[in-house]
Formats: C-alpha cells, structure tokens, sequence
C-alpha cells in the first residue's frame, strides 16, 4: 500500500542577515575584514566581487547598518537618483553586472568622491566583464578597492550546510552533511537548492533526513550519483 505523501509548502526560510549569522572562513575573511574597517576605506569606495549566493548580499547588509547605508538594485539606478543617494552618505548597489545605467553610475562614482560619501557595489565579476562601454566609467571602477569571495572551502561549505537547515528549523546529523560536502556542487547555490529539495522531499515523504534519504534525492531528483566510497 502506497501511503499519500503530505502535502509540503513551499515556505520561505528565515534567513538572517546579522553580523552575527556571517559564516567567516578563509574565502571570505579578506573582505569580512575590510567592510569591518569602514570609514577607514581608501577613497571609501569598493567593489564586492563573488558568485551568486557567496555571501554578498550578507556582507552589504552588515555595512549598510553600521554606515546606515541606502541599498538599491544596480538596475534601478537612473540620473535622477544620484544627488538623493548621495545626500545619504553611504549606498549599496547590489548586482551591478545584471545591468545599469552607466552615466547615472558615472556621475554616482563622481558625486560620491566630492561629498566624501562612501559606496559599495557588489557584482559576480570583476566590471570588465560587465560589457560596459563608457571609458571613463571602466576607469573609475578598475581604481575602486576590489573585495573578492571565493569558492567556499570544506569548513566554511559544511558550516554553510548547517546554518541553511538552521534557517529551515532543521536539524540533521552530521553524517548527512559530511555526505552532502562529498557529493555536491562546491557552490552557494547548489547548498541552497539541496538543503531545500531535502526539506520539501522529507516533509512530503514523511521522512526524516537522513544520509540515505540524501542519496536517494541526489539520484532521484537532483540527477548527481551517489558514489559510494
């Protein structure tokens, strides 16, 4: 006999964004420790450069409550909002190389140095993959401070693991963890997408999770091996 499966929510996970909650490992301690200089930034200006769900958005969220910091998607930034950002004294642009405006950011960068104001972009790569055309605006970017985030190593991967079941209210033992640092893409993302398909197929099998639900998922669901050591 069959039994139904439960019928599983798809609930957001509460994610906290407190300097706290920030996973601090040798791919990220460079720019942990800058952001925690400020103001003591050169040109106090800086790029925070990592892949998607490395931590960026973490990082300018902890900068933005110290330098009480406006953030803004990079792409809704037009002309008529610079002199407003820049009375505010610090802003965060997130995203940039998803697209933006480049003489608004041009004349950003220029107004921000006058007013001694203070500005953190964050992107996946380095601005001269950005596909800008604006000389004098690639110039201004290659002289910011660059920030970097790297791939996450073992110990930072695995305390990754763990605080994305936190955030669900899950515990698991850590051989389930051990198991999925072995298995899965070495990335924020990849962590992201299998800690959720782990929540969603658990609760809807009504199992708990376990290393062996973790390699039946990673076959069934998410198309990975599970190879056996």
């Amino acid at each position: 006999m069959t039994l139904p499966r439960q019928l599983a929510l798809d609930l957001p996970p509460l994610t906290s964004f407190s300097r706290e909650d920030f996973l601090v490992s040798p791919s990220n301690e460079g720019a942990y420790a800058f952001i925690e200089r400020w103001p003591d930034w050169p040109a106090r200006r800086a790029l925070l450069i990592g892949p998607t769900g490395s931590g960026k958005s973490h990082l300018a969220a902890i900068w933005s409550e110290a330098a009480k910091a406006v953030i803004m998607p990079a792409g809704l930034l037009g002309d008529e909002a610079v002199p407003e950002l820049v009375a505010r004294g610090a802003v965060v642009l997130e995203d940039a190389q998803a697209g933006i405006d480049e003489t608004a950011l041009f004349h950003l960068l220029n107004l921000v140095g006058e007013a001694g104001a203070s500005l953190l972009i964050t992107a996946h790569e380095a601005p001269d993959r950005w596909g800008l055309g604006l000389p004098d605006l690639i110039s201004r970017l290659r002289a910011m401070t660059v920030l970097t985030i790297d791939t996450p190593d073992d110990d930072l991967f695995r305390m990754l693991l763990v605080k994305l079941f936190l955030d669900r209210q899950l515990v698991v033992d850590t051989s389930v963890v051990d198991f999925l640092v072995r298995r899965i893409e070495r990335s924020f993302d990849a962590a992201r997408q299998v800690v959720a398909v782990l929540d969603r197929e658990g609760l809807s099998r009504g199992r708990r999770i376990t290393r062996a639900l973790a390699g039946e998922l990673l076959k069934e669901v998410l198309a990975q091996p599970d190879e056996s050591e």
